[in-house]
């Protein structure tokens, strides 16, 4: 053995169990750190009727990782047999199994490194000269073991696993990595998650470091889209025989919370190794008191979790799996894969370390050149076949991390085109290509981007991470303990964001628990549309109650937070779960309520001019002179056009109408009210001027009630000038007086203009009966004050009752109130002033003589 000559003791041996190993030469060799056989110490359970379950000790292999080693023989063969990627060169590999142990891990690194065949601790000796690059490992950890011995020598190691967890006693190991950035599998994750409204799921990671990780991850951020967990549980990763009745504990009381919580989907995010810890979980009611019997659950898992199982599972129940959904490396079949797996065989190749454990333990059968004493069953005959395994120990179709490694050879073998093609090295020193000078390859294969013999591009951005998307899996379980995947979905980070997740529901499976139908995965059922959700004291946002919306809102969706208003020309229905149009509406002629009031408007105006056509017709009798005829008319003319204005507050607001309604009103009734309050003062004054010397007989006369009246209505009609004005009315929409009514109506433009044509009106009114009130005791022949006296006391009456009635109605009904006091006061002057008149007139003609009006009351 050659050592340095500082170096001492080059003769000290560790001893090292037997390799597997498989070597081809080559002009320049890629290694690979694989993982095929585990060391299983105490950790093997084997399940049967009877006796209990015992514990061995032994090396397992995995079945399905063979695929690996045969994915890498296959691109070297193809790139050899390729004369465009590295003509005149060929490419060797050496592969050696990490047997998933740190110890073996460093030792197989430093195998590659080395060009003899031991090692020498602490020292460099005969390094391998034209090792350019090493592929490895599967899991985290094993991918770190190798990457701190290869940071030393700066030799480009292309990992297909999962990333490993750095930290800070690690800086700086500069790596590539054959998957795709995990958060792009988070993203699709929660896609998922969210396509299905799946809102309350169970997590199941392994209790390392990686699982940590994750929950760490994504729990804000699912949070944050409205996913809440129902449990997190952590399965157990390694256990000893001084363990095992606490791990069967354990699994217990996992397998009791996954499948005693109402969340139907389990997210389980493991490593390589996890299914076989899932189904083992899962077969614990057979040996262990569990509460709660397996149910159906729709099992996510992570593209880390190979779908594996150690042979001792062979004859396990593969339900489990049944309607899985599972992201996956994306993978394709490269031409000739299939055939070169079909040919393999223990004859067929030498080199081949690792078939000669696969072989036997996959097809239970003993090799030729095993000793008698060793044969324990029926002899290889080497016409086995790889296609009729189960696809639970091996798949024909190229797997995830298969795939990876295949793209992973063609990774490196187009970086050493890259270098042969450029002016770094020339083919003399790729030939002579040391692995000194293997930093080199960084550059290169930071900067490789090509199409493999499938159509898949490869490339790595900026962080050594394969530019790359997702598959999504679901998992259907046969009858003889297989399963086959059906393609349902893709995670494609190059995709518009629209397209970034895509699903075909239609081709999914679901686990028959559920017999075919979409699953739910929620804490609290969806609250219908009319309601919302309240949060429930200490518990996850996804567990809430269901109130209904508030009187005037509505929800028209599941599960809202907040209840919204309808726009202002919609309204809520009773369920308050979506918006009705409300209907436009007014007084009109055509309804019923505004049919009546024209009728009755147009009745007192009818009865209103046979009146004043009756004293127009007896004006020269005594009873019409010596009610004051001028005033009389006047104030018959004022009372019809009360009634007749009642017909502008009826129908469709216009301009027109709006403008001269209320002001009409307010001017004729005060004029009607002016003539009450002339005739008034006209009796008083009339019965002061009969007694002896009294000096208001200057007084009475036609002139005093002109002026009376002028002056009172011009006040008013200086009012209503202002108004108009200032601030006149005009046509409006009320939108939310009524719930399910748009009304049209008049918009008094100042409410305080409007209130001062009411008060100005009132206070006539109350002069008016205060001053008729007075003289109500005057002698019969001038009554009248006592008729004036009642009619105030009805108008008055009749508006104070229309202020709270105007107030407390809404609507076409406001209209409506006012023209019913309108009629109603504008009646009660028509028929006490001028019935008692009329009943003379017409009916009591021998009473209407200037004798009866001159007699006194004795």
């Amino acid at each position: 053995m050659v050592c340095n000559a500082h170096r001492v003791r080059c003769s000290i041996r560790v001893p090292h169990p037997p390799l597997h190993t498989y070597h081809q030469a080559g002009d320049l060799i890629i290694g690979a750190v694989v993982s095929h056989l585990g060391i299983i110490t105490n950790s093997i359970i084997l399940f049967t009727e009877e006796p209990p379950p015992t514990l061995l000790e032994e090396l397992v292999v995995v079945p399905k990782y063979y695929q690996n080693i045969l994915a890498l023989a296959f691109a070297v063969k193809e790139i050899n047999a390729n004369p465009q990627i590295l003509p005149n060169l060929t490419l060797g590999f050496h592969i050696y199994d990490s047997y998933d142990n740190a110890r073996r891990t460093y030792h197989a690194t430093l195998l590659l490194l080395s060009a003899l065949k031991r090692l020498l601790p602490n020292y460099v000796c005969d390094i391998q000269q034209n090792l350019i690059a090493i592929i490895g490992g599967l899991e985290p950890q094993i991918s770190l073991y190798v990457a701190t011995i290869l940071d030393i020598y700066k030799i480009p190691q292309v990992i297909y696993g999962s990333t490993p967890v750095m930290n800070d006693k690690t800086p700086g190991l500069a790596f590539y990595q054959m998957v795709p950035q995990e958060a792009h599998q988070y993203a699709g994750i929660l896609s998922l998650l969210l396509h299905f409204k799946w809102t309350w799921i169970g997590i199941l990671i392994m209790d390392d470091e990686n699982g940590e990780r994750f929950v760490q991850a994504v729990f804000e951020e699912f949070s944050q889209k409205g996913v809440c967990f129902a449990f997190i549980e952590r399965a157990p990763k390694f256990i000893s025989v001084s363990q095992f009745n606490n791990m069967l504990q354990q699994g217990a009381k996992i397998c009791d919370s996954i499948m005693g919580s109402k969340a139907n989907t389990v997210l389980f995010y493991g490593d390589s190794y996890s299914m076989v810890v899932l189904r083992w979980l899962l077969y614990l009611p057979a040996i262990e008191h569990v509460v709660n019997q397996p149910k159906g659950r729709v099992w996510i898992m992570t593209a880390q979790m190979e779908l594996i199982s150690f042979l001792y599972q062979r004859y396990w129940d593969t339900e489990i799996i049944h309607g899985a959904l599972s992201f996956m490396i994306h993978s394709n079949d490269p031409p000739g894969f299939k055939t070169f797996a079909q040919r393999r065989n223990p004859s067929s190749t030498k080199e081949d370390g690792f078939i000669r454990d696969f072989w036997p333990q996959v097809f239970d059968c003993d090799l030729p050149n095993t000793t008698v004493s060793e044969v324990d069953g029926n002899m290889c005959t080497g016409k086995e076949k790889l296609e009729s395994l189960p696809e639970i120990f091996f798949e024909m179709s190229m797997t995830g991390h298969s795939y990876s490694i295949y793209n992973a050879v063609y990774a490196v073998a187009h970086a050493l085109h890259a270098i042969s093609s450029s002016r770094a090295l020339t083919e003399k020193r790729v030939l002579n290509f040391h692995n000194q000078d293997s930093w080199q390859l960084h550059h290169f294969l930071r900067g490789i981007s090509f199409n493999n013999t499938a159509g898949d591009e490869v490339s790595f951005n900026h962080n050594g991470e394969l530019v790359a998307g997702f598959d999504l899996i679901n998992l259907i379980a046969s009858v003889n303990k297989s399963f086959h995947r059906v393609h349902i979905g893709r995670i494609d980070p190059k995709a518009p964001p629209e397209q970034v997740f895509s699903i075909n529901e239609s081709a999914i499976t679901w686990p028959n628990w559920f017999n075919q139908t979409q699953p739910l995965s929620i804490c609290t059922e969806s609250c219908r549309p009319g309601s919302i959700k309240k949060a429930k004291d200490g518990e996850p946002f996804c567990c809430y109650d269901c109130i209904p919306c508030p009187v005037g809102k509505i929800s028209d969706q599941k599960d809202r937070n907040e209840c919204h208003k309808c726009k202002d020309e919609n309204y809520p229905n009773k369920n308050r779960d979506f918006c009705i149009p409300k209907i436009v509406t007014f007084l009109s002629y055509e309804e019923p309520l505004g049919l009546s009031l024209t009728c009755f408007a147009v009745s007192f105006a009818l009865n209103t001019a046979l009146v004043l056509g009756t004293f127009m017709k007896h004006h020269d009798t005594p009873i019409v002179i010596a009610n004051n005829r001028n005033l009389t008319y006047t104030l018959l003319i004022s009372l019809l056009f009360c009634f007749l204005c009642a017909l502008l507050f009826i129908g469709q607001p216009q301009n027109v109408a709006c403008l001269l309604r209320q002001t009409a009103f307010g001017v004729i009734f005060s004029v009607a009210v002016s003539c009450v309050l002339a005739k008034t003062i006209t009796v008083v004054l009339a019965f002061m001027a009969t007694k002896p010397g009294s000096r208001m007989r200057k007084w009475i006369g036609k002139r005093l009630a002109n002026s009376i009246v002028l002056f009172c209505s011009f006040v008013q009609v200086g009012i209503c000038i202002v108004w108009q004005v200032t601030s006149p009315p005009y046509p409006d929409v009320d939108m939310h007086s009524m719930t399910e009514e748009i009304v049209l109506e008049c918009n008094e433009g100042s409410v305080i203009m409007f209130c001062c044509v009411l008060i100005y009106m009132g206070c006539l009114a109350i002069i008016s009966f205060t001053v008729a009130f007075l003289a109500r005791k005057l002698p019969d022949s001038f009554n009248e004050a006592k008729f004036i006296t009642f009619s105030m006391l009805v108008f008055c009456s009749v508006w104070l009752s229309f202020i709270p009635s105007y107030l407390s109605t809404k609507g076409k009904y406001m209209v409506a109130v006012e023209i019913f006091s309108i009629l109603a006061s504008s009646a009660g002057l028509l028929v006490c002033i001028f019935a008692p008149k009329c009943y003379i007139i017409l009916l009591r003609p021998e009473m209407n003589n200037k004798d009866q009006l001159v007699r006194r009351k004795k």
